[in-house]
């Protein structure tokens, strides 16, 4: 995922294969920090500063709400390179966290997506060497930004999937269930639910679809990508929320996996890009003359 894109897409071929091999066999998982406390949608904002001495860089900041953060073998950090705090100067670094310097701060307590643990990752002159720098000093910030984009399609795809399980989830549900002496999908309320969440799901698919093909066949523009996040995450919130509704008290007890599935699509709308932000990329993208 995002924490292994910039490597497949920057690396050189040393530091893939010294890395991605392990990913693929599942012995590394990777996770990627870019958002600190002062500098989650406002990225440009970051503060953890990368100085190079010799052939090492040392890093100094720390990053907060990082997916994955406390078991990754391997974390994709963006610092700024340059000494002042204005500009968009940075570089994209790969820290293993037995790197000295680095060292897992607080492991934060969240509503949902239990089993990937959000933390917080704080560098004290980490020391990096200098062959992991990911692609040429100072363009960090535009590989930042094609990192997140390329990885918009696949918080989507999660968002599609998600959806399909609660669909399949409600309908046994509402064929199953009996009310009045008949099962609730017999009912017009139950059945304009259930259309209404398979609607969404299947329009939040093809969004999906043209933003996967676009970016298979050589970049989707941002605004293809931002619409397809930002759709399937809300359309996810919508069908969430139904297939509770649908099983009305069952669906709030604790273990119920609708109720999980509720917890969990909350983030879809806040990580790799809020859905104001993905609203501003689109209208940028079509008011721009």
């Amino acid at each position: 995922g995002i924490g292994s894109d910039g490597l497949v897409e920057l690396g050189t071929e040393s530091q893939k294969e010294r890395y991605l091999p392990r990913m693929a066999t599942g012995e590394l998982r990777a996770a990627f920090a870019i958002t600190e406390h002062e500098a989650g949608s406002d990225a440009g904002g970051i503060r953890t500063h990368a100085r190079k001495e010799g052939s090492r860089y040392y890093l100094n900041g720390v990053k907060c709400y990082i997916s994955g953060g406390s078991k990754a073998g391997l974390i994709t950090v963006i610092a700024r390179t340059n000494t002042g705090d204005t500009g968009k100067q940075f570089g994209v670094f790969l820290v293993e966290p037995d790197f000295p310097g680095f060292r897992i701060g607080e492991i934060y307590e969240t509503m949902g997506t239990k089993g990937q643990p959000i933390a917080e990752l704080v560098f004290e002159d980490c020391e990096v060497p200098e062959e992991n720098l990911l692609g040429a000093e100072g363009d960090g910030w535009i590989a930042a930004m094609k990192i997140l984009n390329n990885a918009r399609p696949l918080v989507a795809a999660r968002c599609v999937g998600a959806c399909e399980r609660l669909l399949e989830i409600s309908i046994d549900w509402a064929r199953n269930r009996k009310q009045f002496g008949k099962a609730i999908g017999e009912f017009q309320a139950i059945q304009f639910m259930i259309a209404d969440m398979a609607m969404r799901t299947e329009a939040a698919r093809w969004l999906t679809y043209k933003a996967a093909i676009d970016s298979d066949n050589g970049g989707a523009a941002p605004q293809t990508v931002s619409m397809a996040k930002l759709y399937a995450s809300e359309c996810l919130a919508f069908v969430a929320d139904n297939a509770v509704q649908i099983q009305g008290g069952a669906g709030y007890i604790s273990g119920n996996p609708v109720g999980r599935f509720f917890r969990d699509a909350r983030i879809t709308r806040i990580y790799e890009g809020t859905s104001e932000i993905q609203r501003l990329i689109i209208g940028r993208a079509l008011t721009r003359h």
